[in-house]
């Protein structure tokens, strides 16, 4: 696969030429960025640094610190977002480069006892400002640094 064909591959590829607007942090194995849709606001991605399919596929090391810097990531989010738990998914269903998804949850939310992806797209595709945006991002910063 290359660039062209995979969406995170492309992502990437923005943040290393500073054009991703949603890019936050580079770790040792990836990249932290937040979501493109913040109905769960602090939404947050951690996108491998190589494009493999499965968790298994890593290198061993290269799999520990990736799975030691989820963690970290997680934390991050927990303290700058302050939600009451946190979801993790590694799917790969649609976007098959290894990914993680980190979602702040409240009771608040819509579907709350449901995983994310069964509230309708059109009604978790809130757009922030880049003023909005830039807050978030300076907020998660803060805790990774």
């Amino acid at each position: 696969m290359n660039d062209k064909s995979c969406l995170i591959c492309q992502r990437i590829k923005l943040i290393k030429e500073g054009r991703n607007p949603y890019f936050v942090k580079e770790l040792e194995t990836g990249y932290v960025v937040l979501g493109d849709y913040q109905t769960y606001e602090g939404y947050t991605l951690f996108l491998c640094k190589e494009h493999v399919e499965h968790l298994h596929d890593l290198p061993e090391r290269f799999r520990e610190k990736f799975l030691q810097e989820i963690s970290k990531v997680g934390e991050a989010v927990f303290a700058a977002f302050s939600p009451e738990k946190l979801n993790y998914e590694l799917l790969g269903n649609t976007d098959i480069h290894l990914h993680w998804h980190i979602f702040p949850r409240r009771s608040t939310d819509e579907k709350a006892d449901k995983a994310v992806w069964e509230v309708e797209k059109s009604r978790r595709s809130k757009v922030l400002s880049a003023e909005e945006l830039g807050d978030l991002k300076a907020n998660l910063l803060k805790q990774l640094d």
